[in-house]
């Protein structure tokens, strides 16, 4: 959205108002993620909402885009450092060296949730409860380890997401119940609409794709390109899959 002055007008008080990508300066276009058609056909994508989704199906490029406005915006990724891989792509976490962020009023801390690295952050963050147990505070008041899984899951999203932030969350209902997962868009409604915070979503749940007023930008073809939720391939195959069971 630009004003009269051909500057971005903030409308929703987010803090990210765009991401544009440079394929003109990737440093190679065969290997992953700079080989994909989406990096090098996408230039911009606009985030007009407090409350931003990404689709499509594994492999189009969504989580690696989502880690990279991460990076780019200076967020830290917890994660174990630990591991041998049998082949390393050197290229495979660059990406976010060739977006350029427009912020709204200047850089704002935040998180990036990952469902796969969240077992890294809070075996991290009980490592410091072991000489700080106030850390905790910050997280819900007690250690993320004694709870279960979607537990811990909640009590970080409850405690993290009330702070003035932007929110990256990649696939964040992989351990929740659809009960946690509706639980979950209170937090995002009540928190979103504030103004003081911001989400960007990568997801395969439909649940957390109803969210109301949302934007939706789907991965499955490129360019990246704004969808709505009825359009979704997730709509489509639960609402197929259910009017066929009650047959």
């Amino acid at each position: 959205i630009l004003s009269a002055s051909g500057h971005f007008k903030n409308t929703m008080n987010n803090h990210i108002i765009s991401a544009t990508l440079h394929p003109e300066k990737y440093p190679s276009d065969c290997h992953y993620p700079f080989s994909l058609p989406i990096f090098k056909q996408t230039k911009q994508i606009l985030f007009e909402c407090p409350v931003t989704f990404f689709v499509g199906e594994n492999g189009t490029g969504k989580s690696t885009f989502l880690e990279a406005l991460a990076l780019a915006g200076n967020i830290h990724i917890w994660r174990s450092c630990g591991g041998v891989r049998y082949q390393v792509n050197h290229y495979e976490k660059q990406l976010f060296k060739y977006i350029s962020l427009t912020w709204a009023n200047g850089k704002v801390p935040g998180s990036y949730f990952g469902s796969e690295i969240f077992n890294d952050f809070r075996r991290i963050l009980d490592s410091w409860a072991s000489t700080d147990p106030g850390q905790l505070n910050y997280f819900g008041g007690k250690s993320l380890v004694t709870q279960s899984h979607g537990q811990s899951i909640m009590s970080y999203f409850r405690s993290c997401y009330s702070r003035k932030g932007i929110y990256f969350l990649d696939e964040a209902e992989t351990a929740l119940s659809p009960k946690s997962q509706l639980e979950l868009m209170d937090i995002l409604r009540e928190n979103g609409k504030t103004g003081h915070a911001q989400f960007i979503i990568a997801t395969h749940s439909p649940i957390l794709l109803a969210y109301e007023d949302a934007k939706i930008y789907s991965f499955d073809s490129s360019p990246v390109s704004v969808i709505k939720y009825q359009e979704t391939e997730h709509y489509k195959i639960y609402k197929r899959f259910f009017l066929e069971r009650e047959k």
